[in-house]
């Protein structure tokens, strides 16, 4: 027989205080994580479980997507305060071996010189370990902190971030193999005839280059992509080593899958160097009583609760649902937002109340409630059936929600034979291509 397939596993949080109003978190802790070392114990303890990464997500804002105001974003704490990945990224760095460390990054806002030197830069200092979480953004008002009155128009986002990724990568190779010699019997440190500009001049970006950094480990960060709307899963299909899923059920699961490798041989890639990451809840105690009583309570948000979702709808979708009446029919919506995350979330119920109430629990299948070789198995079987690549984590915030997952169900999902025991390699990006 042959060996079971494994799954590879990556981690979603950001660079912000940790689950600070549960009892697992001190008071010192909920006001001094900015220092990097919750983080860092974090991340440990994932390359203790031998996750493939952590990703790092990012904005740039402080929203009033709710109400129209600041309240609930800086109360809940929902979008603020948030600090820098890409600057968080080397202190993990130093303090880890194998573990990819994924930072976000917009192509709307970043210069494509400027991002190609910080994520060269951080592949050094990690030796070969960073990747680069690629989005457009969708808020306005992240926009306006960079010049812009709203955000461009959704799919010419795209556009923009195709020709993106296109000078960034060509600001990696603009550097030869050869190009550092370092010879002192002739005083040269670089030769120039390895060193070239890129001199590029686009639609949307005129980029002279050459780069001013040595070629990296990897010559450029693993990429990570979440583009739900067929443009979207377009620009991934065509740049991205792993993509992520935010579908629910096995067959949406498939179907995105499916679509992504079919679109992958249309532009002439193989389906196999992508990896799809489907977003993943699991809710593990040390009894089933325990991990049904946490569910539940998600399942039935207080208002508080309530206010938290539609102050991250409001925020992702422009849309201020403060006004919608919860108990009458949701009807249609546009945005120029996240288009994937609104129909997603009205797909959850008729009314806002009844998609309030789904949206925590939207990453949580029913069987991924429970212990951790419950949980284990029922993930299993569903990789099994979906025939994915592995699960991004979502969650957390407290050590002991993080020893729960890392030390319980990845072990356990260890002892099943579906994860890595060891990293067989130095570079991300050749970890996870290693099943």
């Amino acid at each position: 027989m042959s060996a079971p397939r494994k799954m590879h596993l990556g981690w979603f949080m950001n660079f912000t205080r940790p689950a600070w109003t549960t009892p697992w978190v001190s008071a010192d802790e909920a006001r001094g994580w900015t220092d990097g070392d919750y983080h860092v114990d974090w991340i440990r303890a994932m390359e203790r479980a031998k996750f493939d990464f952590m990703m790092l997500e990012d904005s740039s804002m402080v929203s009033d997507g709710y109400r129209g105001t600041m309240d609930a974003d800086l109360k809940h704490s929902l979008y603020a305060p948030k600090h820098d990945p890409l600057v968080l990224a080397p202190v993990l760095a130093r303090e880890t071996r194998h573990i990819g460390i994924v930072s976000t990054a917009s192509t709307s806002f970043y210069p494509p010189f400027l991002l190609a030197r910080s994520l060269a830069t951080i592949d050094h200092l990690s030796g070969g370990r960073a990747g680069w979480n690629i989005v457009t953004s969708s808020e306005d008002r992240a926009a306006q902190n960079f010049g812009l009155d709203a955000l461009y128009e959704h799919d010419s986002r795209y556009d923009r971030a195709d020709e993106f990724v296109e000078v960034v990568e060509a600001l990696w190779n603009s550097w030869g193999d050869e190009a550092l010699v370092a010879d002192r019997a002739t005083g040269t440190y670089v030769d120039a005839r390895h060193v070239r500009p890129i001199r590029h001049e686009g639609r949307f970006y005129k980029v002279r280059g050459p780069l001013n950094t040595l070629p990296s480990p990897q010559r450029r960060p693993v990429y990570l992509q979440a583009g739900g709307s067929p443009r979207g899963r377009e620009f991934a299909a065509r740049h991205a080593d792993a993509i992520i899923c935010a579908a629910q059920g096995v067959r949406d699961m498939r179907e995105f899958r499916d679509d992504i490798r079919s679109r992958a041989k249309g532009v002439g890639r193989d389906p196999d160097s992508i990896k799809v990451m489907y977003i993943a809840l699991p809710i593990v105690a040390a009894s089933q009583s325990e991990a049904d009583r946490v569910y539940e309570e998600m399942r039935n948000p207080s208002e508080a609760a309530v206010e938290v979702s539609l102050g991250h709808m409001g925020a992702l979708t422009e849309i201020d649902f403060s006004g919608v009446d919860p108990d009458a029919p949701l009807g249609e919506l546009e945005t120029n937002g996240h288009r994937t995350t609104l129909e997603k979330f009205l797909a959850l119920g008729s009314t806002l109340r009844e998609a309030t109430g789904a949206w925590a629990t939207r990453y949580t299948n029913p069987a991924f409630v429970g212990t951790p070789d419950k949980v284990a198995a029922a993930m299993t079987e569903e990789f099994d059936e979906v025939g994915g690549d592995g699960y991004l984590i979502t969650g957390g915030g407290s050590r002991k929600a993080i020893a729960e997952l890392t030390d319980g169900l990845v072990g356990a999902l260890a002892d099943l034979g579906r994860v890595r025991r060891r990293y067989e390699h130095e570079l991300f990006r050749d970890n996870l291509l290693d099943f």
